[in-house]
């Protein structure tokens, strides 16, 4: 981070917080543990003023005084409401919003979707005539785009070049206006490229037009979490085939967690979109750590509870 100093608030849908215990342990020292604020109380684009706030107070009362805060928000947040807080008086005066970014999905668009299983929505969407026909993944993702002052593309591995302009041509299409896009791969970037882009956005808010701008309220009722224990595991690949194996056959959207892993000192950390799961070891359980797993699983509502914890404990 070249020795800036670095706040980081993390808010969570769902009822613990793997981003931050991944922040926690990247031992960077411009970002003390300290720094990290968790939020996993529900989306911070909803308790702006009972979460977000109070956070910020928190880290803005810090000495020696933070240079940057970085807010990630979770995928199903929507950024104008968070955006429109630093317009408050109490918070204006202090701080700015440097830029939003959106990081989406490349392989996903490349095939014409913005979740890696839209097919799983749309059965959902076929068995129940009740639902509205504008899918709620779909909003959200136009909803941040709108918002967004530069687009990360990821999975730019899993791309060839017609893959690449197919996703770069949706990201164009629902975009309202000129908006730097960047590529890349694992998640892996910069951090010089997200730091100091200098919009203001909080002040160009109110032109950005989104899906939810006239609703009085904006809720998750089409979304669901949980969290599943893990008991030790002996085979990483076998969970990540079961893990696949349900996204497939449920409403799954995202699974993320940690898992012990028989005869290994380091704890695993699992990261699936729909059926694309990916693991890493990414550091030693610690002395006061339980070695047991815990999965949080992010899903369509409706999704059985019992049939996808069967599944992910074999």
């Amino acid at each position: 981070m070249q020795g800036r100093r670095l706040a980081v608030i993390v808010n969570e849908f769902g009822d613990v917080g793997i981003d931050g215990e991944i922040l926690k342990g990247c031992g960077d020292a411009a970002c003390p543990e300290e720094n990290i604020v968790e939020l996993a109380n529900g989306c911070l684009c909803c308790t702006v003023a009972d979460e977000f706030v109070p956070a910020l107070d928190t880290i803005l009362s810090r000495r020696p005084a933070v240079e940057h805060i970085v807010i990630e928000t979770s995928g199903l947040a929507l950024p104008k409401p968070l955006v429109q807080a630093f317009l408050w008086p109490a918070i204006r005066s202090r701080v700015t919003v440097d830029g939003v970014v959106a990081v989406v999905d490349g392989a996903a668009l490349a095939d014409g979707r913005v979740a890696a299983d839209v097919e799983a929505l749309a059965r959902q969407r076929a068995a129940d005539p009740s639902l509205d026909h504008d899918d709620p993944v779909e909003e959200v993702f136009g909803d941040q785009i709108a918002c967004a002052d530069l687009v990360v593309l990821n999975k730019r591995d899993l791309l060839d070049d017609a893959g690449l302009d197919a996703a770069l041509a949706a990201i164009a299409g629902a975009l309202p206006r000129a908006v730097k896009v960047v590529t890349v791969s694992g998640g892996r970037i910069d951090p010089a490229a997200l730091l100091g882009l200098g919009v203001g956005t909080e002040d160009d808010i109110e032109n950005r037009r989104t899906h939810h701008d006239l609703e009085p309220d904006h809720d998750h009722d089409d979304f669901d979490s949980f969290v599943v224990p893990l008991p030790e595991i002996s085979d990483p690949s076998v969970l990540a085939e079961r893990v696949a194996a349900v996204a497939d056959a449920h409403n799954v959207l995202r699974v993320k967690g940690f898992v012990a892993v028989a005869g290994k000192p380091m704890r695993l950390l699992l990261q699936a979109v729909g059926a694309r799961v990916s693991h890493q070891y990414d550091r030693a359980w610690n002395a006061s750590d339980a070695r047991e797993g815990r999965l949080v699983v992010i899903g369509l509502k409706g999704l059985d509870r019992a049939d996808v914890t069967r599944a992910l404990r074999g």
